[in-house]
């Protein structure tokens, strides 16, 4: 009975190689496409403001560049010895704009939210870095957990004190679409470590009255909940933003209107740079341009599962996994919301929306997903833990 092939590690290399060069693409794309949904964009002295939007993005995916190239060099284990010192900062960083009294040169309350932290020159959200970190802290502790993820009391209770309170900062901030995507994130990664699906649903069964309940008592959280389940009912009042998307999206058709010369950019759909950019590319690149985006995710997401699925200890492909379905399922969703197929979230298109903060966690975590490919085909590291297929048996 022959042994276990060993595969060289040069022989993944092509799997990240293809990730690196989606990635770019999806970035050149998106600084193009975020250029043009602005080009007729002015400030209150009535200047362009197009330029400096492309400028920033163009800074954003320079620095992210750079920390990917660094980060894939740098031995993913790293990120597990720094999993806590990681968190406390983002907990700081969190906490900051919901200190009362915080001077608003700090942290500034942009359309009635607090999330943004200014530091000098530098200007970030935190729940950004929190879908990065929260994933690396639950994949360091599953991994060190093994089987006992499987437990309730000593297995999943720990993650549900941290990433509950991490997810009510954010909340609080306020941004419920980011704080279930956190917390979304953080049940894949304890999924694929072995938690059992029935804590899921008792969890699921407690949470879902509570978010329905915020939802409901919040007057621009209902009316984006009434807008999706009776669309078109108001195109004027809260369903215009939905309507325009579609309208938007639906005027490119086949092939487009052409780059720069889309309808959006007149000011006919609020947030085309950012909340709605896909519907901007429906309408510029065409239902061809379309389709090319929801490929590129697509190979990212088959990409970044092959990476994790060949990780070489159980920390790798929980952080993989975990990195990847959340760019992943962010991007899927967005394009869902842009079409009406879910209600309004304003999350962003990863890599490609507008927002310098959002590209460059994109990037680093791209980057940390480069470091596990280059690590895989060596021995595996011990862990004394089971992931999912392992736990199940």
């Amino acid at each position: 009975m022959t042994g276990p092939t060993i595969r060289h590690p040069g022989e993944y290399r092509w799997e990240t190689r293809l990730l690196a060069v989606v990635t770019a693409t999806l970035v050149v794309f998106g600084i193009a496409s975020s250029y043009g949904a602005v080009a007729l964009m002015t400030n209150k002295s009535g200047d362009s403001v197009a330029l400096s939007f492309g400028l920033r993005q163009l800074t954003g995916a320079l620095v992210g560049g750079l920390a990917m190239v660094i980060v894939s060099r740098v031995d993913y284990q790293l990120w597990r010895k720094f999993a806590w010192p990681l968190l406390a900062i983002t907990v700081v960083f969190l906490l900051i704009p919901l200190i009362p009294g915080m001077p608003r040169s700090i942290a500034p309350t942009i359309q009635g939210a607090k999330r943004w932290v200014y530091l000098g020159p530098i200007n970030f959200q935190p729940s950004e870095l929190a879908r990065l970190v929260i994933v690396i802290w639950c994949a360091m502790l599953a991994a060190k957990k093994g089987a006992q993820i499987r437990e309730f009391k000593k297995g999943l209770l720990p993650f549900l004190v941290v990433v509950g309170f991490v997810g009510l900062l954010i909340f609080l901030q306020p941004n419920l679409s980011m704080a279930i995507l956190v917390t979304f994130a953080a049940g894949v990664v304890m999924f694929t470590a072995g938690a059992k699906v029935g804590h899921f649903l008792l969890l699921a069964l407690i949470a879902l009255p509570l978010v329905y309940t915020k939802i409901v008592d919040t007057q621009y959280r209902a009316a984006r909940l009434a807008t999706f389940l009776n669309p078109g009912e108001a195109s004027d009042g809260a369903s215009f933003q939905i309507t325009q998307s579609k309208i938007t999206f639906g005027s490119g058709q086949l092939f487009g209107v052409g780059y720069g010369q889309g309808q959006g950019r007149l000011g006919y759909l609020p947030y085309n740079y950012s909340d709605f950019l896909f519907s901007s590319i429906g309408e510029e690149w065409g239902f061809l341009g379309s389709c090319l985006v929801v490929l590129l995710f697509s190979l990212f997401a088959w990409l970044g599962y092959r990476i994790a699925r060949t990780a070489p200890d159980p920390f790798g492909q929980y952080v993989a996994t975990g990195l990847t379905t959340v760019i992943c399922f962010t991007a899927f969703l967005h394009m869902a919301v842009t079409m009406a197929m879910m209600p309004t979230t304003g999350l962003t298109l990863p890599f490609m929306s507008y927002g310098r903060t959002s590209l460059v966690i994109s990037l680093v975590a791209t980057g940390i997903l480069l470091s596990i490919g280059r690590q895989r085909g060596k021995p595996a590291r011990a862990e004394g833990s089971v992931g999912r297929s392992g736990g199940r048996k």
